[in-house]
């Protein structure tokens, strides 16, 4: 098994290439399959960023790995002007929906109940194959909520602790 547990900067050249949809490159832990078949076991630093498309890895017997985004099912989201744009974007948010921004379109990933709200709201939909690489959201770091003095989640200040000037 390739084992997995440090991120690297970026690369010339590499050993290996993990092809993850988004979903995976979400996760710390994780058990998957190189692009030539070897098994593979993701031990990374819990509470970070998701992994991108061309991210860098260091296994443990000294290999560089490469990910790629996997191309999955999404709706590309066009509109007939950027107020509904927005309009579809904020309700989208309003549902907690990962979206990937573009110059003129979202993207989310494929789901029928949320194309026919968008339908609803006079919006464009199509469905494609592409790697998804939605926004990673204001705060980062995870989803976390500091305790001041509990080592495991001190973090200087984000966007929501009022009040607190860096």
């Amino acid at each position: 098994m390739l084992v997995i547990h440090h991120r690297l900067e970026s690369q010339a050249h590499w050993d290996e290439e993990l092809h993850l949809t988004h979903e995976a490159r979400s996760k710390s832990r994780l058990r998957c399959f190189s692009a030539a078949g070897e098994d593979v076991g993701l031990f990374l630093e819990r509470g970070q960023s998701p992994l991108s498309d061309g991210d860098f890895l260091r296994a443990e017997d000294g290999r560089i790995v490469r990910v790629c985004a996997r191309p999955e099912a999404l709706l590309h989201v066009t509109c007939a002007n950027n107020f509904e744009l927005t309009r579809a974007a904020y309700h989208l948010g309003n549902r907690h929906v990962a979206l990937q921004l573009g110059d003129g379109w979202l993207r989310l990933l494929d789901d029928y109940v949320l194309k026919a709200m968008l339908d609803q709201l006079g919006a464009n939909t199509c469905v494609i194959e592409a790697p998804f690489q939605p926004e990673h959201g204001a705060y980062g770091g995870g989803h976390h909520h500091s305790h001041a003095g509990d080592a495991e989640f001190s973090y200087a200040p984000r966007l929501h602790q009022f009040g607190v000037r860096l």
